[in-house]
């Protein structure tokens, strides 16, 4: 019994000391070899979500104003955007993902969808699109894909892979039989009492070229009341060793190692998911940025136009007092600040519309804060046209588009993920044909029975005593001397065989081939529908870009010529050679050229974006590092306050 003690201490402690071994070196001298020893039987906390924004967001809040610049509008997006909070957790789950395949495990799908909302006023009221390219807002989601939500398993087609992750047990049986016999002949006896330990342990492993290797130690010790038995008590031990190979279906590094490779190639995925959403915010923001500065600056300009109505009724009551005007002339100037009221309160109900939605898309609370919520947001950038944009050659944009959108490198892997697995399914058509082979070494050692050997009734012959003389001593000891036999291959067994499993029909393979087959097709027409859309979307962002320009050269030259007309209608006014009803007509142009001039303003400067964006360069247009962007957190210092926010 004590031997067994130790055989059991033994084969624990083995099958303990494994699973630290296994473990990376590095991993291990972090934590202590106890903690190596469980970490594969511990669950891995992930932390809570964070929900606390970034300083950065107080440091430009000053006297319930944010003064807000477009390069801090895109860092608080990269630190506090839900969006990409979301999406950060992808090379995550890819990296999971990897481990489980690594390990001989199903894949399991990764996020891949990009979100998007409405980050513009304009947008929201009118029910359109945003003007850059797919706007992404604080967390409201427009768009799904396939695998977001990174949980879903993915029905796996072809050969099965084996388990990599070597499995090790340890089992240990303590009994105790009695057995009538009807025959004493053979145990001397018609009660048969047997006491039987096992303890065994075992480790088993699967390999890359389909192999499946086990070893097992296996130990038995019998005492019994059988007095024939030449030992009693007896241990029998055994080492054995099992390999199975396939020959044909389940065979080879390709066929076994696709889940691997699909799931490296999905960690590739993940970052290109990641930085596809990245560069989709950034857009959005910056985007719904200009379209701030613009609603800003109509406001401004709807302020002027009120104030110039204003102006024009309190001229036309002192000349209706002193009778140089009609009465009737008051209420038509009454009527037309009326009218500039309202398209100021108009105006003014846009920018906060805008404002909330862009606090909603730089703060992960959103408008929860009643302090962030009542702030009122001042840009402090404008946008500026410049005189002429360089030109490049159209080409140039769409192989510069091939090159860098994320999308694009998406497909040519999903593509390749998809021939990959073609690898299993076609391997599949072959039958099973497996060669094993099993080699054991045996041992058997007990001691002298001290039971009489019992006599045979009706012969005369009785009870004898054992001859010592008569039992080969070669079996006589204790289990080292089993071990020592074990090692030396004193009584070996070896054989090898083949199975082999023939489908008749085989109709399941072939179907999971010819639907892979038809899946890779169908991605292969999806691929290039994708870069023709590209080569569309270059050329018409580059369009829309050249139209913005000319829009706003024109809407430049209106705004000069409504000045000019309005300055001379005052003028004849003044001289009694003009109407009221002129003035009025005049301020009216003005005012809508001037709002027509803010607008195609903003229209270049997002025309602008969506041609960076279409082209894959809108990262590299506004410095963005996509390492701060995983990170959550931007080096780059919030811009300077305005002069007249710091005293505030």
């Amino acid at each position: 019994m004590r031997m067994f003690r130790r055989i059991l201490a033994i084969a624990w402690a083995c099958q303990l000391a494994v699973p630290a071994l296994a473990e990376n070196p590095a991993r291990r001298n972090s934590g202590g070899f106890f903690s190596g020893l469980t970490r594969p039987y511990r669950a891995r906390e992930i932390p809570p979500v964070d929900l606390a924004n970034s300083s950065r967001l107080e440091s430009l809040l000053r006297a319930g104003r944010i003064y807000l610049s477009l390069q801090d509008a895109v860092a608080l997006a990269l630190e506090n955007n839900l969006d990409i909070a979301v999406q950060r957790y992808g090379p995550m789950i890819a990296d999971a993902a990897l481990l489980r395949a690594e390990a001989g495990g199903l894949l399991r799908g990764v996020p891949t969808a990009v979100q998007r909302a409405t980050t513009s006023a304009l947008a929201q009221v009118t029910g359109g699109a945003t003007g850059a390219a797919g706007g992404v807002g604080g967390g409201t989601a427009a768009q799904a894909g396939a695998g977001e939500a990174g949980g879903a398993i993915i029905v796996q087609t072809g050969t099965a892979v084996p388990s990599l992750d070597p499995v090790i047990f340890t089992q240990a049986n303590f009994s105790h039989r009695t057995n009538p016999q009807t025959n004493s002949f053979i145990t001397g006896t018609n009660s048969l009492i047997i006491r039987n330990d096992v303890a065994n342990f075992g480790i088993q492993k699967g390999f890359l070229t389909g192999a499946t290797v086990s070893f097992g130690w296996n130990n038995s010790r019998v005492e019994t009341n059988a007095g024939r038995t030449d030992f009693n008590p007896s241990t029998t031990a055994s080492f054995s060793l099992t390999i199975q190979q396939p020959l044909l279906r389940g065979f080879g590094l390709a066929v076994n190692n696709r889940n691997i490779r699909i799931a490296r190639n999905n960690r590739k995925v993940s970052d290109l998911a990641f930085r596809q959403q990245v560069m989709t915010t950034v857009a959005a923001i910056v985007s719904a940025y200009w379209d701030l500065v613009s609603f800003n600056e109509n406001v401004r300009v709807r302020q002027q136009t009120l104030a110039l109505a204003e102006k024009l009724y309190e001229d036309n009551k002192k000349q209706v007092e002193i009778g140089t005007l009609a009465p009737i002339e008051i209420v038509r100037a009454e009527a037309e600040v009326a009218s500039s009221r309202q398209a100021l309160v108009q105006a003014e109900a846009q920018l906060l519309q805008q404002e909330t939605l862009l606090k909603n898309a730089l703060s992960r609370t959103g408008v929860a804060s009643p302090l962030i919520a009542d702030a009122r947001i001042v840009p402090t950038d404008r946008i500026y046209v410049p005189p002429s944009d360089p030109v490049s050659p159209v080409q140039d944009l769409v192989e510069l588009a091939l090159k860098n959108r994320p999308d694009v490198a998406q497909v040519e892997l999903q593509i390749e993920n998809t021939k990959i697995g073609l690898k299993g399914s076609r391997n599949n058509l072959l039958p099973q044909l497996d060669v094993v082979a099993d080699f054991r070494n045996n041992a058997l050692v007990g001691q002298i029975n001290k039971l009489p050997i019992p006599g045979i009734p009706g012969t005369g012959i009785g009870p004898q005593t054992r001859n010592p003389a008569a039992v080969d001593p070669f079996f006589i000891g204790g289990y080292g001397k089993a071990l020592a036999q074990l090692f030396a291959r004193n009584f070996p067994d070896y054989g090898i065989g083949f199975q082999l499993t023939v489908p008749l029909r085989n109709r399941s393979a072939q179907a999971d081939l010819i639907l892979d087959q038809l899946s890779l097709r169908q991605q292969e027409l999806r691929r290039q529908a994708l870069l023709n859309q590209v080569r569309v979307d270059v050329r018409n962002a580059l369009t829309a870009l050249q139209q913005a320009r000319a829009a706003y050269e024109a809407a430049v030259k209106a705004r000069e010529l409504q000045e000019q007309t309005l300055e001379a209608e005052q003028k004849k006014y003044a001289l009694g050679a003009s109407t009221i009803f002129f003035v009025i007509q005049a301020q009216r142009d003005l005012a809508q050229a001037r709002s027509a001039e803010v607008a195609a303003a903003s229209q270049y400067a997002k025309a602008k974006v969506q041609l960076e964006a279409a082209t894959g360069q809108i990262l590299e247009a506004y410095n963005i590092s996509i390492e701060e962007a995983l990170e959550g957190r931007v080096s780059r210092p919030p811009s300077p306050l305005p002069p007249g926010a710091q005293s505030e």
